[in-house]
């Protein structure tokens, strides 16, 4: 993911399990301004979609893949928002939104997009992540 990069290469890491670099979330949320104080609308509607429509964690239970809404526990709302960033991608990714079709694929457009939106508006809120995302070596 291209976020987790400039995350990493702007000293938001933390060394995981076999020293593997891990982008530190956790910490760029928290000193991060709110994003519900300095985005613009846009992100505002994917803002408050997100916290109101969370995306679902699939879990396995008596031996049958599920999707339950799981609150993950979070520092802060930009940590909480973030945090629901990631499992839209972790969804994406790893978590099968199909069992021969697609479950609800206009929500899952829609998470992604505001996922997307959340993410942008948190770069250009911070001047190294976009430096970073725009590749300057200046």
């Amino acid at each position: 993911m291209w976020v987790e990069y400039c995350l990493k290469v702007t000293g938001y890491c933390v060394a995981g399990p076999g020293n593997a670099a891990n982008p530190d979330w956790t910490r760029f949320a928290r000193e991060l301004p709110p994003l519900t104080e300095q985005a613009g609308a846009d992100v505002a509607v994917a803002i408050a979609y997100m916290l109101g429509h969370p995306p679902k964690k699939q879990v396995y239970v008596d031996d049958v893949l599920q999707w339950r809404i799981v609150a993950p526990q979070a520092q802060n709302e930009n940590d909480l928002i973030f945090l629901y960033v990631r499992r839209v991608r972790n969804n994406l990714f790893h978590g099968g939104k199909f069992n021969g079709r697609f479950f609800d694929p206009e929500r899952s457009r829609e998470l992604l997009e505001y996922s997307i939106t959340i993410l942008m508006a948190a770069i250009i809120m911070s001047p190294r992540m976009l430096e970073a995302y725009e590749h300057r070596t200046d």
